[in-house]
């Protein structure tokens, strides 16, 4: 297997604290149940596993530690969007494709949020709501749209704001209006993972931390080689997102894609005064190449999105990028002039991972032995705990009415081999850059 390349420490990791890896597997062991990967889906798919059915044997291989990739990486945002959002995915799959995931996006953001407040989750959870700002008079016209077709299709909680009522919100002189949505949690993605790690070993799964799989072998029970020990299973759950093209059976069904953040220091009271933002709303705006921002706890201003990073051959070796860091730098002096001699004290960025139509998708590999779930398209930090439930149903083969979800099965359309997935890929880029272009043609360039 690839080994991953380190990658500058996001804010989430590196104010966490001490935190002290599970031991490597130096041994030959079985169990009933393997799950690759340490972010969410993994481990919320071990811990749902383990309390379906307490007796079976659940043990958990993380090539690096819990919650090193997008895990522990991402915006914060547990929110409703699939793919690149509303109208872009009724004009892909179709209306009710759109109504179904939505649904589903609900129930995870609920479940997500339950789990957090049922065990007493130390996350710095905030129930704060969700904001997708219009910055020009051409995404007034695309947002509303989209609040009218989501309450068009039945979702009466989705409302327009117009630019008085948004800035009461959050103020920025170049808000023109918002869609408003009050189903969304932040987190801190670090604190949320690794939390449920603690929740999940309780429950009695057993996890491995530097563990790289180099191995997969199938027949007659899985054989998972690592380099200094064997899990034998029966059943195995790829947990992998972004890295899921590391392994053969799953190798052209994603690709990763790279996007960046920055974290200022704690912002000032005199800082924030003009800004307000007493609520701690998550923001995003209108583009196809989103801007996503939030503030945390201790008001720093985080902010991710812009120019998305793509590599040759799904090389993982991406996680800088000047460029884009000093754009999502420009683009906070942009919307709030106040925050200019903001220091920025954090810059990292990470891999997500993409399918060929832009949404998530989830079942069985090859026989009912192993299941899989990828294509979260930088929506996964709800997906992925509500998608853990109907990984654990379709390995258990229970029946459940989350196997209806839109995701669950479907024909995933493979990326071609190189050079056509890089051409195929920055085609995609380049048409969402293009169409971002014309939105904003009348914003000055520092605002794009």
């Amino acid at each position: 297997m690839t080994t991953l390349p380190e990658s500058p420490l996001s804010l989430w990791l590196d104010t966490y604290g001490p935190y002290s890896a599970e031991p490597q597997l130096k041994e030959d062991l079985d169990v009933d149940i393997a799950v690759i990967g340490g972010g969410f889906t993994g481990v919320a798919t071990a811990l749902e596993l383990k309390r379906a059915e307490p007796s079976l044997r659940v043990a958990l291989l993380e090539a690096k530690t819990v919650g090193f990739g997008a895990s522990g990486r991402n915006g914060s945002f547990a929110m409703t969007v699939v793919g690149l959002g509303f109208g872009v995915t009724a004009m892909l799959r179709g209306k009710q494709f759109l109504k179904d995931a939505h649904h589903y996006m609900m129930k995870a953001v609920d479940y997500m949020d339950d789990l957090i407040q049922r065990e007493n989750l130390d996350c710095d959870r905030i129930r704060s709501g969700f904001l997708r700002t219009a910055t020009t008079k051409s995404y007034i016209k695309r947002i509303q749209h989209d609040v009218e077709l989501m309450n068009s299709i039945g979702f009466d909680d989705i409302f327009w704001l117009s630019a008085e009522e948004v800035r009461e919100r959050v103020n920025s002189e170049k808000y023109l209006g918002a869609l408003w949505e009050p189903r969304m949690v932040l987190i801190n993605p670090a604190k949320l993972v690794r939390a449920e790690k603690e929740l999940a070993m309780k429950a009695g799964v057993q996890f491995f931390e530097n563990t790289p799989v180099v191995e997969i072998t199938s027949q007659p029970n899985f054989k998972i080689k690592t380099p200094e020990g064997t899990l034998s299973a029966e059943k195995v759950v790829f947990a992998t997102n972004a890295y899921s093209h590391l392994f053969p059976g799953l190798k052209r069904k994603q690709i990763p894609a790279f996007t960046y953040m920055i974290a200022t220091e704690p912002l000032t009271d005199k800082q924030l005064e003009p800004i307000g933002w007493k609520g701690f709303e998550g923001v995003e705006d209108a583009r196809n190449l989103i801007h996503y921002y939030r503030l945390t706890p201790d008001k720093r201003l985080v902010m991710g999105g812009g120019p998305v990073g793509l590599t040759w051959a799904n090389s993982l070796d991406a996680d800088s990028d000047e460029d884009t860091w000093k754009h999502l730098e420009k683009h906070i002096q942009f919307l709030f002039p106040s925050l200019s001699d903001a220091k920025i004290t954090h810059r990292w960025g990470g891999p997500f991972s993409v399918t060929v139509n832009l949404t998530p998708s989830l079942g069985y590999l090859g026989g009912k032995r192993a299941v899989y779930s990828l294509g979260c398209i930088g929506h996964g930090v709800s997906l992925s705990h509500l998608n853990a439930c109907t990984l654990r149903d379709l390995l258990l083969e229970r029946q459940s009415e989350l196997l209806d979800c839109p995701f669950v099965n479907r024909k995933v359309i493979p990326w071609p081999p190189e050079p056509l997935r890089m051409a195929t890929i920055s085609a995609i880029r380049g048409y969402l850059q293009v169409e971002d272009w014309f939105y904003e043609r009348e914003l000055p360039k520092e605002g794009r």
